[in-house]
């Protein structure tokens, strides 16, 4: 398990592979938070 650790935080696509994890989950919460406040908007 180090060996996998040490391989995603030193190599470059190690760290392209993190950021990408990263950049997935953060989306995923922003579209949660954008969708939980568009569902409390009145209708038109």
């Amino acid at each position: 398990m180090n060996a996998a650790l040490d391989l995603l935080f030193t190599s470059g696509i190690g760290l392209l592979s993190l950021f990408t994890i990263i950049f997935i989950i953060g989306m995923g919460f922003f579209m949660v938070k954008l969708v939980k406040r568009k569902m409390n908007e009145p209708e038109e």
